[in-house]
């Protein structure tokens, strides 16, 4: 099992520096610009990358926290504070959470971006695997959503990456011992099942966020006020 989801080697380097956060600012505003502009992402992540000089890894970075003013601006409209969450139901982005926490609780680098959701730079490949911080990641979601009293969780995973349905017995396993009312769906296309729902969804996803009704954003609500690792715009 992997040790957990911290940051690699270089990312000191490519993100700690003020200099190199001061130029990832600039590479941001650039590309939520061009996005605005109806310019595509890959493009405009491209056009900006090679203007700022920024290798994969920080476009990649780069591309989480851009956004355009109707994007963000949409995307905020429909976010919940938890004060709204009581008696609701909840749908959550299983893998995209799960490894948001552990990233979190790893002390990987992670980017809050112009719509204030965070993201990471961790990548999945068709393949899920569980790391030293998986239990308090799902611990950390349970007592949440227990604190704002909400009705029901409803989980979400992509059916083809491989080990989902270990995280499906995992998480039912632990709402049978904390008596949480949980339902876990292994999905082919789990963004379009979230993006359709009715309940709050819980996710970083951009194209989930532009199509959801209600929203809430875990990550915000949960991280520590003196988290070292957090680049922002």
């Amino acid at each position: 099992m992997p040790k957990n989801r911290g940051k690699e080697g270089s990312d000191d380097k490519l993100f700690g520096q003020v200099f190199m956060q001061r130029k990832m600012k600039e590479a941001v505003a650039d590309m939520s610009f061009l996005l605005e502009r109806g310019y595509g992402e890959a493009s405009s992540c491209e056009l900006v990358g090679h203007r700022y000089k920024l290798n994969k890894r920080q476009q990649q970075a780069i591309k989480g926290m851009a956004a355009g003013r109707t994007a963000v601006a949409n995307r905020k409209a429909k976010q919940l504070t938890k004060e709204k969450l009581k008696g609701k139901e909840i749908i959550i982005d299983g893998f995209n959470l799960i490894i948001l926490l552990e990233s979190m609780l790893s002390q990987a680098y992670l980017f809050e971006g112009k719509d204030g959701a965070f993201r990471d730079l961790s990548s999945l490949h068709g393949t899920y695997k569980s790391v030293n911080q998986t239990e308090e990641a799902i611990q950390m979601v349970g007592s949440f959503l227990t604190m704002q009293e909400v009705s029901k969780v409803i989980w979400v995973f992509d059916k083809p990456v491989s080990n989902s349905g270990r995280m499906k017995t995992k998480l039912l396993e632990f709402a049978a011992i904390h008596n949480y009312n949980w339902e876990v769906l292994l999905e082919n296309n789990p963004d379009k099942l979230i993006a359709n729902s009715t309940a709050v969804a819980i996710t970083s996803d951009a194209w989930i966020l532009d199509r959801v009704n209600t929203w809430f954003n875990f990550i915000a609500a949960v991280i520590p006020h003196d988290y070292k690792y957090l680049v922002t715009c």
